[in-house]
């Protein structure tokens, strides 16, 4: 059944081709800059944030924003808008390759050479961001992005703060798979939650599963009141450096 959406035309410059993901509090699709005459993705959010007035001016700073962050393994944030129905909605840099998640499915568990060649650009991007004071909240496999010559790109910054105030609960956010202790309690936000996260991803390439699995509610317990396991132990052979590197990003004491 094709989405009503695929075809139409936004604010007359950007044509909605096809839905590429839908998640908790959007719909991604592939559109057409029709000015420019270029690709690009168009986050539209669900219907049901567009009634709450707090959340959208929440979410248009939030977007203005991720727009100032410029760096080349995160995608960018071009221009917002509202549809005809009152959806706000981002225009953001196309990126035609595989998600992590596909790589990791595909190649799990990764070797230490191509395990680090995908997270350090995502440490680049994340460190800017957390220059300029831009927290993703949301770091998972999902959110990262392969061009198709393999260039490394950290996508979703901006809207995350204000769906995290919308729903008041930062668990709602994505996986608590990967979600730092400070996410899923009463400890404060910053950075290293983050960081906690590229150490969840990191133990996933390396072994090819989650450190931690079960509800919903078991693994939120799990990153609560257990340390994060060695790779090496599930994995015979990681080198001592990245089994430090996961224990440390890792660490429940921020």
């Amino acid at each position: 059944m094709n989405d009503p959406r695929e075809g139409t035309l936004l604010e007359d410059r950007y044509t909605v081709r096809r839905r590429i993901a839908r998640g908790g509090s959007a719909t991604v699709y592939e559109g057409l800059d029709e000015r420019l005459d270029r690709p690009v993705a168009l986050k539209i959010m669900h219907p049901h944030l567009a009634d709450d007035s707090s959340f959208v001016r929440r979410a248009q700073r939030e977007a203005k924003s991720a727009a100032r962050l410029q760096h080349p393994n995160v995608v960018s944030v071009l221009d917002q808008g509202h549809t005809r129905e009152g959806e706000l909605y981002l225009v953001l840099e196309y990126v035609a390759g595989p998600t992590l998640r596909e790589v990791i499915a595909r190649e799990a568990p990764l070797s230490a050479r191509r395990t680090l060649d995908l997270l350090v650009p995502v440490l680049r991007g994340l460190a800017q961001a957390h220059r300029i004071g831009l927290i993703h909240r949301d770091v998972k496999p999902e959110n990262v992005l392969l061009t198709e010559d393999g260039q490394v790109k950290v996508a979703d910054f901006g809207l995350m703060r204000a769906v995290d105030e919308h729903t008041a609960s930062a668990t709602v956010l994505g996986t608590v798979g990967y979600a730092a202790p400070e996410l899923v309690g009463d400890g404060p936000v910053d950075q290293r939650s983050d960081v906690y996260a590229v150490g969840i991803m990191a133990y996933e390439m390396l072994t090819g599963s989650r450190p931690y699995t079960g509800t919903a509610l078991q693994v939120v317990n799990a990153h609560v009141s257990r340390d994060v396991p060695a790779p090496s132990g599930v994995v015979p052979g990681v080198p001592p450096a990245l089994d430090e590197f996961v224990l440390r990003a890792t660490a429940r004491d921020a």
